[in-house]
C-alpha cells in the first residue's frame, strides 16, 4: 500500500513539473511575440494622437491590450489558481473617439496594461523559459551521451561542459541530470513565479482601493438620500391624495346617513359622489403603487415593462429589447426608472416625433446591462445640477452603472445607460 501510495505521489508530481514546463515553453514562445506586437502598436498609435490618426486608433489598440492582458488573467486562474483583480473604469460605448482616448489613457488599469507588457517581454519571459529549460534541457544532456555527440563536431558545449568524447559526453549527462533534478524541484515554483510578476504589475495598488472605497461610501449616500426622498413622496403623495379623499368619502357618508330618510335624492346623489371618489381613489393609490414597483416589471421583466412604459407615452416610441434572462430586482428597478426618466425627459424637452430604445445584454466579463434612448430632437441635454439626468446617474451609480450623453446642438440625442449585472 505504501510503494502504490508512493508511486501515485510520483506520478503527479511528474506530471505537474511537465505540465508547468509545457506551459512555460507555451507562454515563453507565445505569449512575448504578442506583447512586442502590443506595444509597439500601442507606442505608434499614441504618437499618432496629434496627428489626428490616433484618436480613431488608440481604443481599439488598447482595447487589444486589455484582451491580451485578461487572457494572461484567466491562464493565471486556471494554471497556478492565482487570481489578478482588475480596475477598469467603465467606458460608455456611445462616447466619441475623442473621450474613449482620453478616457482610456487616464485610466491607471490601462497604464499597467502597457506596463505590464514591458515587463512581460524581458523578466516574464525569462521566467516562462526557465521550468521548460529545466525540464527539457537534460534531455539534450542525455542524448549527447548517447551518441549525439559524435555528429556535433567539436567545439560543442553543454552548458558549461565542453563536450570533446564519450567521458566528456557523460559528464554532459550528469550535468543534465542535476538539471532536471532542480527542475522536478522548482519547475512548478518557477511557472508561479511568473504569474506573481504578472500580478504585482497588473493588480490595482492600494491607492486606486481607497479610491474605490470613496466612491462606493458616495453612491451609498446617495442611495441613502434617494431612498429618503422617495419615502417623503409616497407619504406627501398618500397624504394629499389618496388620504384625503378617504376621508372626504367618510364625511360623504356620515351625510348620506343622515339624509336617508329626510332627502332620499340628495342621499342618493351624494351616494353616487362617493362611488366617483372611491374609483379616483383606488386609481391613485394604483399609480402610487406603479410608482413603487410596476406590477408589469415584477411578473414580466424590464423588456416588457419597457414596452408597456413606451406605449404610455405621447410620443411613438420603437423599442428592441435582447435579454436572454431577468437581472436582480433592483437592478431592473433602476434600470426601468431611469429609463422612464430619460423618456420623460425626451418628451418633455427635445421636440422629437418619434424615440428609439435598445435594451441588452453584453456577455461581457460579469455582463453588462445597456439601454439607449435616442431622439432626433433638438439636442442640447447635458447632465448638470438639478436636472433629470443628474438624478438618473445617481441612480445608476448606486449599482456602478455609468451614464452618457450626446446631444450636440440641433440632434439627434443619445443617453446611454450602462448597469455591470448578471442575468438568471
Amino acid at each position: 500500500m505504501t510503494t502504490n501510495t508512493n508511486s501515485g505521489g510520483f506520478r503527479d508530481r511528474t506530471r505537474e513539473v511537465v505540465l508547468a514546463a509545457v506551459r512555460g515553453l507555451v507562454l515563453a514562445l507565445v505569449m512575448p511575440a504578442l506583447s512586442i506586437i502590443c506595444f509597439v502598436l500601442a507606442a505608434v498609435s499614441v504618437a499618432l494622437i496629434p496627428a489626428g490618426l490616433g484618436i480613431l486608433t488608440t481604443p481599439a489598440v488598447l482595447g487589444g491590450v486589455r484582451e491580451v492582458a485578461d487572457v494572461r488573467r484567466r491562464l493565471a486562474d486556471e494554471w497556478c489558481g492565482m487570481r489578478i483583480r482588475s480596475a477598469y473604469r467603465p467606458l460608455p460605448a456611445s462616447a466619441n473617439p475623442w473621450t474613449r482616448t482620453l478616457a482610456l489613457l487616464r485610466d491607471p488599469q490601462v497604464g499597467r496594461d502597457v506596463l505590464w507588457l514591458l515587463a512581460d517581454m524581458t523578466a516574464g519571459f525569462a521566467t516562462a523559459l526557465l521550468p521548460a529549460l529545466l525540464v527539457f534541457y537534460p534531455v539534450q544532456g542525455f542524448a549527447v551521451a548517447a551518441g549525439l555527440w559524435r555528429v556535433l563536431g567539436d567545439g560543442y558545449w553543454y552548458g558549461f561542459v565542453p563536450v570533446t568524447g564519450q567521458g566528456t559526453a557523460f559528464a554532459a549527462a550528469g550535468l543534465g541530470a542535476v538539471i532536471l533534478v532542480a527542475g522536478y524541484r522548482w519547475a512548478p515554483a518557477l511557472l508561479t513565479a511568473h504569474f506573481r510578476l504578472t500580478r504585482a504589475v497588473l493588480a490595482p495598488g492600494q491607492g486606486e482601493l481607497t479610491e474605490r472605497v470613496r466612491v462606493l461610501t458616495e453612491t451609498r449616500k446617495d442611495a441613502v438620500d434617494t431612498s429618503a426622498a422617495e419615502l417623503r413622496r409616497i407619504e406627501r403623495d398618500l397624504h394629499d391624495g389618496a388620504q384625503a379623499r378617504l376621508v372626504a368619502m367618510g364625511m360623504d357618508l356620515g351625510t348620506v346617513e343622515m339624509l336617508l330618510d329626510k332627502d332620499p335624492e340628495q342621499a342618493r346623489q351624494l351616494l353616487a359622489r362617493t362611488r366617483q371618489a372611491s374609483v379616483e381613489a383606488l386609481g391613485e393609490l394604483r399609480d402610487l403603487v406603479r410608482g413603487i414597483h410596476p406590477p408589469v416589471l415584477a411578473e414580466r421583466g424590464l423588456g416588457d415593462a419597457v414596452r408597456a412604459l413606451a406605449l404610455r407615452l405621447p410620443v411613438p416610441t420603437e423599442v428592441t429589447v435582447d435579454l436572454p434572462g431577468r437581472a436582480d430586482a433592483p437592478v431592473e428597478s433602476a434600470a426601468y426608472f431611469a429609463v422612464s426618466e430619460v423618456l420623460t425627459n425626451a418628451v418633455k424637452h427635445s421636440g422629437a416625433d418619434r424615440i428609439w430604445v435598445d435594451v441588452h445584454h453584453v456577455p461581457d466579463g460579469t455582463g453588462m446591462l445597456r439601454i439607449s434612448v435616442t431622439d432626433h430632437g433638438r439636442g442640447g441635454a447635458v447632465i448638470g445640477a438639478g436636472s433629470g439626468l443628474a438624478g438618473v446617474e445617481r441612480r445608476l451609480g448606486t449599482f456602478d452603472g455609468v451614464l452618457a450623453v450626446s446631444s450636440p446642438a440641433g440632434g439627434p440625442t443619445m443617453v446611454t445607460m450602462e448597469i455591470p449585472c448578471a442575468l438568471s
